[in-house]
């Protein structure tokens, strides 16, 4: 069967809990929903989340090229070959990571709902649930241990906590949360880019007794050497997230061993594929991986859980993109206990007859560009 139509709709969901990263406030998740269909009437569903400071798309340019690029050299084409798709589809949109990312994810999505497997195991199913962080954004100490206290009490387990303007604030935050989580907590922390090389291996000393998980791009993404720098001196663990936006990016940090682990994004990556390439290659220097998101739907969550659960190299997840949106049509897609992420046992992605109504529906509300051959 091939794919004869391809739609895509905008998905504006607020934030109920906004947030501050080293340079920006993220109030709301601008995404774009796309829908395949094949000859049968049986749909895929994939989502972009695009971000010009990190995917380097707007919203519109990522819509533009689903709808001009992308979609008149998928329709009529076979989903079963969907490595040959991905190909051609970075070819094509080398410049849209996001955008190939949702219609690949859409691609796999009908492929699984087709063999009537979750996809998690058609890649691989090397495990079936994954602890993942939960994100705390830049604020006071007061606040940060406010909402500490607050997902503990939801059953968190690991906390992924902000940080970057304030290098003093930092590491108080840092040690105060420590006494207020205990030893059995694991505190991840994320400057995002924000510190040089002496900051951080100053945040890294002065916070010991915070006994930090990992310490998640430092420094600047281009700038490598400071990044190997902090990775050579630091006794926690260095992870690279904006220095890897592709494969090469992947191949460059495993070559020369600049970090311990790496944070793969499929937004970043252009799709599923890039992202298990991605992995394999890290695992080939001894990196290991954690795969992270942006703020974007369930249904996109649980296309980067499906990787995380795919592959023996992913060893931690940070997949809370979805949480405390607004108006998500794929809520209840995963299970979420305790901090750990379960998969839908639905085919494809996990998604039900009923959240496929909404998606349905939201598909009807914002359309963008052209629907259908």
């Amino acid at each position: 069967m091939a794919i004869r139509s391809l739609s895509v709709a905008r998905l504006r969901m607020p934030l109920t809990l906004p947030y501050t990263i080293a340079y920006e406030t993220v109030v709301a998740a601008e995404n774009i929903l796309v829908q395949l269909q094949e000859d049968g009437g049986r749909s895929g569903w994939g989502i972009a989340a695009p971000d010009p400071l990190v995917t380097g798309e707007t919203l519109e340019a990522s819509a533009q090229a689903i709808d001009e690029v992308i979609r008149p050299h998928v329709i009529g084409t076979d989903p079963g070959r969907v490595a040959r798709l991905a190909v051609a589809l970075e070819r094509l949109a080398g410049h849209a990571p996001a955008a190939r990312a949702a219609v690949e994810m859409a691609v796999l999505d009908l492929l699984g709902r087709r063999a009537g497997m979750p996809l998690y195991r058609l890649l691989g199913g090397y495990r079936t649930r994954i602890l993942t962080s939960v994100t705390i954004g830049i604020s006071s100490v007061a606040e940060t241990l406010a909402e500490a206290g607050e997902r503990m009490r939801q059953g968190f387990r690991a906390l992924k906590i902000k940080g970057g303007r304030d290098l003093d604030e930092d590491v108080e935050r840092l040690i105060r949360l420590r006494e207020l989580a205990g030893l059995r907590m694991r505190l991840r922390f994320d400057a995002n880019q924000a510190y040089t090389a002496e900051q951080a291996l100053a945040l890294v000393e002065r916070t010991r007794s915070a006994n930090l998980e990992v310490i998640e791009q430092p420094t600047p993404r281009a700038a490598l050497r400071a990044l190997r720098t902090v990775q050579r001196r630091s006794p926690v663990p260095v992870m690279a997230d904006e220095s890897l936006l592709n494969l090469f990016d992947a191949f460059r940090l495993a070559r020369g061993r600049l970090v311990d682990l790496v944070n793969i994004k499929l937004m970043k990556a252009g799709g599923i594929q890039p992202a298990l390439s991605a992995i394999s290659v890290s695992r080939s220097s001894g990196i290991a991986v954690m795969v992270g998101c942006m703020d974007e739907s369930e249904l996109g969550i649980a296309a980067g859980l499906a990787v995380a659960l795919a592959r023996p190299g992913v060893v931690a997840a940070d997949l809370d993109g979805h949480l405390d949106l607004e108006g998500d049509p794929a809520s209840g897609m995963l299970r979420l206990t305790r901090g750990v992420l379960h998969p839908s046992p639905a085919p494809g992605l996990g998604v039900r007859p009923e959240i496929e109504e909404r998606l349905e529906e939201a598909m009807g509300e914002a359309p963008l560009g052209i629907a259908g051959p």
